[in-house]
């Protein structure tokens, strides 16, 4: 018994060790800073709190909040998208005390300045009230609303005395400081700067139904036209050649993410297809890498895991069954089985690890049984068979 304690040990010991190698050291917990979850667009949340703390003190550099211990916490990430007003309406769903910081963001190190206690507190509300927010009508737990330029980035915390599991109905709206400002929320968003220069289309649509999509659409790799966007149809100047990144959110949909090759020499298109989210729906994430053989992810994975961990955290009503498929030549066999099992309970372990309930997870292997190339030709195909998917059991 004693020998089987000590390689029981051994081995949960390496497994965290290799679990940190993953990832730096960083914590992506959504109780955590490091693992704050974006709010790409204000609207209406379900957010599920952990019933626990993270496994960073963010805020023990800062005495005037030594009574405000992180007990259940959850953080947010926001990006203002034009000059506004952020009003915000917190209510848990059990009658506890609910507490909210929001902290200033100055730098492209956020967490960093909060740990060491140099982030600007903007606004702190420790209320036995089990609703708080922002308001234009200030209360005893509403506090006023706050200002935000375009592109000023805050962090927000929410925390609780308790040590519950429970859900937080988070109301953000955003309004413009000038009514009369064009803030891009109109169907098409036209950033093309001549009419002659090659220029890149993009259009988002409905993939059940092929109607446009109003959404959240994030651009990189543009030389002035790295932004966030909200439309359907979306126009830029190429003034560059290489490759640009597209992260696209709209609520109700599947969460997409593309990587396209742009030439300044000649116009480029492209269709995202957004799928809705419904019982029985798929989404397909070959971007979650492992390590040949193993269950360990790469280092390029942590992307796409923290879009899966923030798409699990924002829609708290949603259950999923998280597939493990591999490649392999030939029949399934007992190795190929088991690792396709192992790859999926890795990626209910990290969302897990991370805030998000167990009881709205299960996870399954299909070994190589259900390929997308049944006889795959180039490495790209060969990758594709070997992914993880996201089913929606039921929202």
């Amino acid at each position: 018994m004693k020998i089987y304690s000590a390689i029981l040990l051994l081995l949960v010991n390496f497994c965290f060790s290799i679990y940190a190698q993953d990832y730096n050291g960083k914590s992506e917990s959504i109780a955590d800073c490091e693992g704050a979850m974006n709010i790409i667009e204000p609207g209406t949340f379900s957010i599920q709190l952990t019933g626990k703390a993270g496994r960073e003190n963010d805020l023990s550099n800062y005495p005037s909040l030594a009574q405000t211990p992180e007990t259940n916490s959850i953080w947010l990430s926001f990006i203002a998208p034009f000059h506004g007003y952020l009003t915000i309406d917190a209510a848990l769903l059990d009658h506890v005390g609910l507490q909210m910081l929001i902290f200033e963001q100055s730098d492209q190190n956020p967490c960093a300045e909060i740990h060491s206690g140099l982030a600007e507190i903007k606004r702190y509300i420790n209320s036995n009230s089990n609703t708080i927010g922002l308001s234009k009508n200030i209360t005893n737990d509403f506090l006023y609303q706050l200002e935000l330029k375009k592109g000023e980035k805050i962090k927000i915390l929410f925390n609780t005395s308790e040590k519950i599991i429970s859900k937080l109905k988070l109301i953000m709206q955003f309004e413009a400081f000038n009514q009369s400002l064009n803030i891009d929320e109109t169907k098409v968003v036209d950033k093309r700067n001549d009419d002659f220069s090659p220029f890149l289309t993009a259009i988002v649509r409905d993939a059940s139904n092929g109607k446009p999509v109003i959404a959240n659409f994030t651009i990189e790799g543009l030389k002035d036209n790295s932004a966030l966007y909200s439309g359907s149809d979306f126009f830029f100047t190429i003034e560059r050649s290489g490759k640009v990144k597209i992260k696209c959110d709209a609520q109700g949909y599947f969460f997409a993410d593309r990587t396209e090759t742009v030439n300044m020499n000649e116009n480029s298109e492209l269709t995202i297809w957004l799928e809705p989210l419904g019982q029985g729906k798929s989404l397909q994430l070959e971007e979650i890498e492992f390590y040949p053989g193993t269950s360990d992810f790469m280092p390029s994975s942590e992307g796409k895991l923290r879009r899966l961990k923030d798409f699990m955290a924002l829609n708290s009503e949603v259950k999923i069954e998280i597939q493990g498929h591999v490649f392999a030549i030939g029949d399934n066999s007992f190795a190929a089985q088991k690792l396709s099992e192992a790859r999926a309970k890795r990626v209910l372990l990290y969302l897990s690890e991370n805030g998000i309930n167990k009881e709205r997870m299960v996870s399954i292997g299909f070994g190589n049984t259900k390929p997308i190339y049944p006889k795959p030709q180039f490495a790209y195909e060969e990758q594709a068979n070997r992914r993880v998917e996201i089913k929606v059991v039921s929202k």
